[in-house]
């Protein structure tokens, strides 16, 4: 059950062939697609995509670096859009200090209002950080104690204590492309010690095209390889690794049908 748990099928460089894309990927074994949304202007495209295609999933929600564009957005906006029956997820939401294309604050105020939203709705929440490790750590320490929700880390590149102390407050980490790279010695070692129960795989495409497709438009046909290269490092088979990381999507994702 091999699934490509984060891609953007409606971004330049899929969406051109969207349903050729697609096919391949099965043909390769994946199972089933969640499509992500980073800005609001392409969520009725990104939620289409999802109805016309029975296996695939969507998400609703800002990505840090539109935070600026999205500051008045309002929560009563985003918790309708999560009403949809192929919404089964929001995000991607969180902190990108590494380009700052957007204000810190403001990427704050909207990660925290992306999380109550996940509160209320009981929907998995999908996170981007990059260079914001503790800004992310404490707003998500401090928005638990106000009440539970369930969240991953997508395309996971952050320190192994950071990813530990992500583990502990019960999130799961999502591992994509970036880890058969011979430079990710680190991000492989955290790899190979993350509890069964809170890995998934990922392709982030169009972008991170895993060894052996690097310099290539990246496809959700190649989670294949990143799932392979993750089961020799955790030394298991990619039949096996496939299972679990498939349920794992399913157990977060309790909206997701097949």
């Amino acid at each position: 059950m091999l699934i490509d748990s984060h891609c953007h099928l409606n971004y330049k460089g899929l969406v051109e062939n969207q349903s050729q894309v697609l096919d391949q990927a099965r043909h390769s074994g994946v199972r089933g697609f969640l499509n992500i949304s980073t800005r609001q202007s392409e969520w009725d495209a990104v939620v289409a995509t999802a109805h016309r295609e029975p296996d695939v999933w969507a998400t609703v929600g800002i990505h840090p670096h539109e935070a600026d564009g999205h500051a008045d957005l309002g929560a009563s906006v985003l918790l309708d859009a999560t009403k949809d029956a192929r919404v089964i997820g929001i995000g991607e939401t969180g902190l990108d200090y590494y380009y700052d294309h957007s204000d810190r604050q403001v990427q704050q105020d909207l990660f925290r209002m992306h999380i109550g939203t996940a509160r209320e709705t009981g929907l998995p929440l999908v996170i981007h950080t990059r260079d914001a490790e503790d800004d992310t750590a404490r707003i998500l320490i401090e928005e638990t104690g106000k009440g539970a929700f369930r969240a991953l880390i997508h395309c996971f590149t952050a320190s192994a204590e950071f990813g530990r102390a992500m583990i502990d407050l019960g999130l799961t980490i999502s591992i994509s492309g970036i880890v058969t790279f011979k430079s990710a010695k680190d991000l492989q070692a955290f790899a190979a010690d993350v509890p069964d129960d809170r890995l998934l795989v990922e392709t982030d495409a169009p972008f991170l095209a895993p060894v052996p497709h690097r310099g290539k438009t990246c496809e959700p046909a190649f989670v294949a390889d990143t799932c392979a290269f993750m089961a020799g490092l955790r030394g298991t088979t990619p039949e096996k690794m496939a299972e679990v990381t498939g349920a794992n999507f399913f157990n977060l994702f309790t909206k997701a049908h097949l």
